[in-house]
């Protein structure tokens, strides 16, 4: 548990360090970024390759495939958590319902909550979790995949999950809501058990929103 913690604060740290702060943009731009330069018109100009997030192929509460492409068009907050949860994951759903309820008629904004125990979460468990929460259309995906596949995918949100057979549950994870651009880009990170937090994430999306596709290009 502790060199989970340590290792959430190093990623966190390091998104920190490396968050965007161009004046062009309304919310920073976190993860790693390298400075390339290219050829435009015959001159060689300065550009900037941002962290973002990887495909990835899973299946959704409907039987139905999920990958990165999904998601093409829409910003997105996404999470990790598993059905039998018994510590933080039902408070982090109950509050996720908030934004559901906000965006649910948006058709630009969807939510993804990743399984971390995908051989319990069949898509039988994961629609049934679904409907137990009033969860209906495809605003709101709880998707299941290979499971190591999965915990590598939680590094690039920078979210931190393992298994440990001494915990509740017999998983540890962390209980951020992670706002994702539709460059696939990683532009805020919030405590989902902390309602304050959770009102702080509704308002940064809707400031996403707003932001012109011009200031977003990469």
């Amino acid at each position: 548990m502790k060199a989970l913690i340590l290792s959430a604060c190093c990623l966190l740290g390091l998104a920190a360090c490396n968050t965007s702060n161009k004046s062009d943009t309304l919310l920073p731009i976190y993860g790693n970024r390298e400075a390339v330069t290219k050829t435009v018109n015959g001159k060689t100009v300065a550009d900037t390759i941002y962290h973002t997030i990887p495909d990835f192929e899973t299946v959704n509460q409907y039987g139905k495939k999920v990958t990165r492409k999904s998601l093409d068009g829409s910003i997105y907050v996404a999470d990790f958590f598993f059905t039998s949860c018994p510590s933080i994951c039902p408070i982090m759903h109950r509050n996720m319902l908030k934004v559901y309820d906000e965006f649910k008629k948006s058709g630009n904004v969807k939510i993804v909550s990743y399984s971390i125990d995908p051989r319990h979460d069949s898509v039988a468990v994961l629609k049934n979790y679904a409907d137990k929460m009033g969860i209906t259309g495809n605003n709101w995906w709880f998707l299941q995949g290979d499971k190591q596949a999965i915990y590598k995918l939680a590094e690039s949100y920078l979210v931190a999950v393992m298994e440990d057979n001494k915990a509740p549950g017999g998983y540890v994870h962390q209980g951020y809501f992670v706002l994702i651009d539709k460059q696939k880009r990683i532009r805020g990170s919030y405590d989902g058990t902390n309602p304050e937090q959770v009102a702080k994430l509704i308002e940064d999306m809707k400031l996403l929103q707003t932001e012109p596709q011009s200031m977003i290009a990469q």
